[in-house]
């Protein structure tokens, strides 16, 4: 054997994943600009680290190597920086292609218009991950994985997707002012196999709100279907390649988690479909024959679609009325082909498993970071330097997050809060389940409870500010109070100016007044 010559030989790598790093329009106004800078919804810290690097430390651990991540082009030059500094000390062994898109924060790009775009860089089996996603411990990206690995290999399955078990919202801290509170999705499943098969999405809630309509093939192959409507979707898919094939087909369609995923469930029990993606789906070259080595696994499910003959009803499989599948045996069968089943493999997490979410509004962003406060011995900073410049006598609980360079003057007390870096919190300040972002500056006596305040946000002394939002660099006047806002720089400089008109009048009419 030739060693010199094997060990040249490039192996080809088994997964790419694809991270998305979008505008982040539901966790306005914090991710507003600030001036000419973007604030990137990626970089926005959940305790105290930016949100992205939750999925990258994900995808090392599992040993993926090479990430696709896509931004705005806006974003790239914030983002590029981001990369070579931080990412390459604390993730060495990640190999990142970032690409930018044209687009603007009033017209975002859908999942599926980005993909197609992007399709020539993706060359092999992928998988997709949003930038907001925080996984829990027990459920490592290898999980995932594995089970696509498993299943596309002995019954050709084209996708592994995952959902987690939401918990109910604390009706005490929620803000309907903030925007929608997030919703679970309804799903079907056949939790033996570990089969999704049916998402309900929004076109389906228009059609019947009331009621859910099955085909009778989905409940001929698995009878033993459960409905649940108490996770919500991760936005991780595991896919073959071929996958991307069938979306460049489908031209018309726009969001991947609400119009493609629901519809890539349907080719496992709809023959129309099978017949008409599934070579493109699975090829005949690559379908595998496993008959004899499946027939003594243990763990083996034998799929049902290949033993069931359907009546001649089911002629077009986009119509949406109820279908029959009449059982029947299949003659002149090969027992040891295995057809690919084209199913869709789900990983339901529990939420008793570990708490998972995405912070993908502003009630799950400050959800997952006061779930990060008191996971980690962490709460004042280390170090000499940084530790000095908070006060003795300030009052900080254990179950709050103080952030390198910030200064804590004295007699203040923070609650239940992560502070960011580089802030200056003032004499006597109060603050209460807060998430107060990098160089913020909050001045003697102000009060702040359950608020989120974005990168330069200025609080005057004495003011009260009850479970707000700012947007990035915004100013709170002295003694000015806000309960239940979204605090926004135009709204703030529109006052402003409003303010000098009036006096400027006011000068008018005094000058006026003097002359006559």
């Amino acid at each position: 054997m030739d060693f010199d010559e094997s060990s040249n030989k490039i192996v080809p790598r088994e997964f790419v994943a694809v991270v998305l790093a979008g505008f982040g329009n539901e966790l306005l106004p914090l991710t507003g600009s600030h001036g000419d800078e973007p604030c990137l919804k990626a970089l926005l810290p959940i305790g105290n680290k930016p949100m992205i690097e939750y999925p990258l430390a994900w995808i090392e651990q599992s040993g993926v190597t090479d990430i696709l991540l896509i931004c705005p082009t806006t974003h790239r030059s914030a983002m590029s920086n981001y990369i070579q500094s931080d990412v390459s000390s604390s993730f060495p062994s990640l190999r990142i292609d970032l690409q930018t898109f044209e687009q603007s924060q009033d017209m975002a790009v859908g999942t599926c218009a980005l993909l197609r775009h992007f399709s020539s860089r993706i060359q092999s089996d992928f998988i997709i991950l949003p930038c907001d996603f925080v996984p829990p411990p027990s459920l490592g990206l290898n999980q995932v994985l594995n089970k696509f690995r498993t299943e596309s290999t002995y019954d050709g399955s084209i996708a592994t997707v995952c959902f987690y078990e939401a918990g109910r919202p604390d009706k005490g801290t929620t803000t309907e002012e903030w925007g929608m509170l997030p919703s679970n999705v309804p799903i079907v499943f056949d939790e033996r196999s570990g089969t999704l098969l049916y998402v309900d999405t929004p076109d389906d809630v228009d059609k019947n709100s009331e009621e859910f309509e099955f085909r009778m093939s989905l409940l001929t192959q698995y009878p033993r279907t459960k409905l649940s409507s108490s996770f919500r979707d991760s936005h991780v898919y595991v896919c073959k390649r071929t996958v991307l094939d069938v979306l460049n087909e489908k031209s018309h369609l726009d969001s991947l988690k609400e119009e493609f995923i629901p519809w890539l469930c349907k080719p496992q029990y709809q023959r129309t479909r099978r017949e008409k993606y599934g070579n493109i789906l699975s090829p005949v070259t690559n379908n595998v024959f496993q008959g004899p080595a499946l027939k003594h696994s243990t763990l083996h499910l034998p799929t049902q679609h290949k033993h069931l003959r359907h009546s001649s009803e089911d002629a077009d499989a986009d119509d949406e009325h109820l279908r029959s599948v009449v059982p029947s045996p299949v003659d002149n069968e090969d027992e040891d082909a295995v057809e690919p089943s084209l199913r869709v493999g789900l990983i339901a997490h529990r939420s008793s498993s570990g708490f998972a979410s995405r912070a993908n509004n502003l009630h799950t962003y400050l959800e997952l970071n006061r779930f990060f406060l008191g996971q980690t011995s962490y709460t004042l900073p280390s170090d000499p330097e940084n530790r000095s410049l908070i006060d003795q006598k300030a009052q900080i609980s254990a179950d709050s997050m103080i952030g390198r360079s910030t200064r804590v003057d004295e007699r203040t007390s923070i609650k239940r809060s992560v502070i960011g870096q580089h802030c200056v919190i003032g004499k006597m300040a109060k603050i209460v389940g807060c998430v107060i972002l990098d160089h913020c500056v909050i001045a003697d006596g102000a009060k702040l409870d359950g608020c989120i305040l974005g990168v330069y946000t200025k609080v005057g002394a004495k003011a009260e500010l009850s479970r707000c939002v700012t947007q990035p660099g915004y100013e709170v006047s002295p003694g000015e109070s806000a309960r239940n806002e979204k605090l926004e720089v135009s709204d703030w400089a529109a006052h402003e100016t409003s303010e000098d008109q009036d006096s400027g009048d006011e000068d008018e009419s005094t000058e006026e007044e003097s002359d006559d």
